[in-house]
């Protein structure tokens, strides 16, 4: 007997919770290097593993494969932009920030930079740059708990909240860490099972990977990316194999901005504090990306076939459209959630899915439904529909955590302890940070009730925001000897300023979902480049800043210059002491 969707839903989605709650209490922190950095003794392959689902937003699970979905190609950016900025950070930035021996990057800056002041913004930053990044997160919970608990969208965001405060606030980085590790295997399972079972159903191969080559398992022997191009050029989108972002220089500065913000999130960079030794962050790095390949590999995949199943079920002969009447019953449970939405613009009953806008009636298909609907588009059983929700939620509560352990420790340790009680005692310090990611989670919970544009969006606007203020800061820091705490912080000032406004100046655009947001150049645009890509222009500002700055007033002292050679100088190579 096949039990119903929502019991099983019910139960894989509680289920894992008690299983992350269990974990949580058996791993709960005791002190604050507990609760920051897990006390230092996590091991590579499972440092690794947490590494990947903290990696692995909402954004990745979610709205990834749904943007690949609706932008062909051009999607291809996110994909290319996250990982090579995962390697950027595993190489340049990992190691080093490990060997310094501190566990906050706001605390690093503090050091390199010997000022209270650069510590202080690297902080602010930090918080403008997380915070952007939650809503995505919160957008993810709200989305997959309002469609399978069938419970208003602010009401499940609100069990998402209650889920992370528990886990989060009593087991700092320790309790995250091993709440992670089960996260990931949860969210890895969500998302290649059903990806196998279609792979295998319209090209018989099992490996998604490689049914994304294959061609048709109908015996017509079209490749399933051809078959993809003729059905949607034929409704008059365009090409999926050769659709871009706006102009090659778009392209490529999206890319760049979103490699570089990569390497300056606080809460990536927080993982590598966890481990015992340098020898240990570079490993873990490794594993980390095998384990986000798995996912990443994939996506493109979910993402063509889930299109192809949508145009399907739409278009099932060529030219004869779907009656309404007919729609299947996922097509009716998304449209409960006001995801999915049909106007019958020439009243025939039919559905006529177009790329104009005038004669489209299907006047709102959300990208972010794309992976969780696949399932059922695809006809998969029950079990494996839940099991997606479940991984869904996974992906959004393992960053989620880890964000707000990165805002709540700058608060408590940088802010605090460093800079206005230093002479907090330990014990009020865990309590503070703990008080801090209540806050925290209360704030993050009502931008995602108002959230400011869809959730890719906003992501990639939070890896705009760490590319042109911390990124730069941590490079210059490492790389440079010379650069003085007065650049580093004008550098900072003026990253995220002058990307803020360009923002700012043109969020209209920025998050008009569909056609606007990827049609072509705005005229006002700087060299054609999207308010999303702009974090890389800030980087330049950022370097360039705090060059100049650095030339007017003078070199770092000595004894800074030296702590950088201390830890760019690999331990036990003579002339560094082993510690």
């Amino acid at each position: 007997m096949d039990m119903d969707l929502k019991t099983l839903t019910y139960i894989a989605v509680f289920g894992s919770f008690a299983l992350y709650f269990a974990i949580a209490w058996w791993a709960r922190a005791g002190s604050t290097s507990e609760f920051y950095a897990a006390g230092g003794g996590v091991g590579p392959v499972a440092n690794g593993i947490a590494i990947g689902a903290d990696w692995m937003s909402a954004a990745s699970f979610i709205s990834m494969a749904g943007l690949i979905s609706f932008l062909g190609y051009g999607g291809s950016v996110f994909l290319m932009g996250w990982t090579g900025g995962y390697v950027l950070l595993a190489m340049l930035l990992a190691p080093y920030l490990r060997k310094h021996g501190k566990f906050t990057v706001p605390e690093f800056i503090g050091d390199r930079y010997y000022s209270k002041a650069a510590r202080i913004v690297a902080v602010a930053c930090l918080i403008i740059a997380s915070l952007t990044y939650i809503i995505g997160q919160m957008k993810g919970v709200g989305v997959a708990f309002s469609r399978f608990l069938e419970v208003d969208y602010g009401l499940g965001l609100g069990i998402g909240m209650a889920v992370v405060w528990v886990y989060a606030v009593m087991g700092g980085m320790k309790g995250i860490t091993y709440t992670q590790i089960a996260q990931y295997v949860v969210l890895i399972f969500a998302y290649t099972v059903p990806a196998v079972f279609i792979s295998l159903h319209l090209t018989g191969n099992p490996i998604p990977q490689l049914g994304l080559g294959s061609t048709m398992s109908d015996g017509s022997g079209v490749y399933l990316l051809d078959k993809l191009d003729m059905v949607v050029t034929d409704l008059g989108f365009k090409e999926y194999t050769t659709a871009k972002l706006g102009s090659s220089v778009n392209m490529f500065a999206y890319t760049l901005s979103l490699m570089i913000g990569t390497a300056g999130l606080p809460h990536v960079i927080m993982r590598f504090f966890t481990v015992p030794s340098v020898k240990a962050a570079r490993a873990s790095a490794g594993y980390a990306l095998v384990f986000i390949a798995l996912l990443y590999t994939v996506a493109p995949a979910v993402g063509a076939m889930a299109r192809l199943n949508l145009m399907n079920t739409i278009e099932p002969t060529p030219g004869q459209s779907l009656v309404y009447d007919e729609r299947p019953q996922w097509f009716k449970d998304w449209e409960v959630t006001g995801l999915l939405k049909f106007e019958d613009k020439n009243g025939d009953g039919k559905i006529q899915y177009t790329s104009n806008d005038d004669t489209n009636e299907m006047v709102k298909v959300d990208r972010d439904i794309m992976v969780l609907a696949n399932p059922a588009i695809a006809n998969l059983p029950n079990w494996v529909i839940a099991l997606v929700a479940a991984g869904g939620l996974a992906a959004a509560l393992s960053t989620a955590a880890g964000l707000l352990l990165a805002i709540s420790s700058s608060i408590s340790h940088d802010l605090m302890k460093g800079v206005l009680t230093p002479n907090i005692s330990e014990k009020n310090e865990l309590l503070s940070s703990r008080i801090i990611m209540t806050l925290a989670i209360l704030v993050s919970g009502y931008l995602g009730l108002n959230p400011p544009g869809f959730a890719a969006g906003t992501v990639a606007l939070a890896f705009g925001l760490a590319a042109s203020s911390i990124f730069p800061a941590l490079m210059m820091g490492i790389f440079s000897k010379k650069i003085s705490g007065h650049a580093a912080v004008a550098g900072m000032c003026s990253g995220i300023g002058i990307t803020m406004l360009y923002v700012f100046q043109h969020k209209g655009i920025m998050f008009i979902p569909g056609t606007a947001f990827l049609g072509g150049m705005q005229p006002n645009w700087f060299m054609g480049i999207s308010p999303n890509a702009f974090g890389v222009v800030g980087a330049i500002v950022n370097f360039s800043v705090a060059f100049i700055v650095s030339k007017i007033t003078g070199p770092a002292p000595k004894e800074i210059q030296q702590l950088v050679e201390n830890f760019r100088i690999p331990a036990g190579s003579g002339s560094a002491h082993n510690h």
